[in-house]
């Protein structure tokens, strides 16, 4: 199963709301993932100390290397995952080593139980194609429409090499397009 962005603004707060009341973990790694763009498996190694320094205050950026590709990736953190990481942390002592996210033996949560977190989250809401994989695309998706379409920046940012490839990832259709020719009247 393909899984997709999540193009209802309505359905990400329903889906925050959701998994806040079952875990402020699992909220904040959907928020994280949704506003960072980052690959599930960057995003589930991240450590306390990619986010806060030793006093516990939050970061103003993440600095990673990311898995996939060996770059190096800096972005800052926005108010909404510090929000979400705020609420989750003062929730658990941690070290600065320990995983950001982590399973309840302590290790990082593996990609099969975020995958399973965030379809059930999904499927709560009422969307079936969603999967780890969707909080990168929602990213995208968002990231395209605020900025009017700007599809070299998402591409940019999503780190592909296409344009076609960075469309289809992000869930721009046929429908979408024609729309978009329909609704110009020069």
């Amino acid at each position: 199963m393909e899984v997709v962005p999540i193009k209802d603004v309505a359905k990400i707060q329903a889906i925050k709301k959701f998994l806040r009341k079952k875990s402020l973990r699992d909220a904040a790694l959907f928020v994280f993932g949704i506003n960072s763009a980052l690959r599930i498996s960057d995003l589930l190694s991240l450590k306390v100390c990619s986010v806060a320094d030793n006093s516990g205050d939050l970061l103003d950026a993440v600095v990673i290397n990311e898995r996939k590709t060996g770059k190096t990736k800096q972005f800052p953190i926005n108010q909404s995952i510090k929000l979400a990481l705020a609420a989750y942390l003062k929730t658990r002592s941690h070290m600065p080593d320990e995983p950001l996210f982590p399973s309840r033996i302590g290790r990082p949560l593996s990609r099969w139980r975020a995958r399973s977190i965030l379809h059930k989250a999904g499927q709560a809401v009422g969307l079936d194609r969603i999967g780890t994989h969707s909080l990168r695309k929602t990213f995208g998706y968002h990231v395209y429409k605020k900025t009017g379409g700007n599809l070299g920046l998402v591409q940019k940012l999503l780190n592909h090499s296409s344009s076609g490839d960075t469309l289809r990832y992000i869930g721009i259709d046929m429908d979408e397009t024609n729309a978009t020719y329909l609704a110009l009247t020069l």
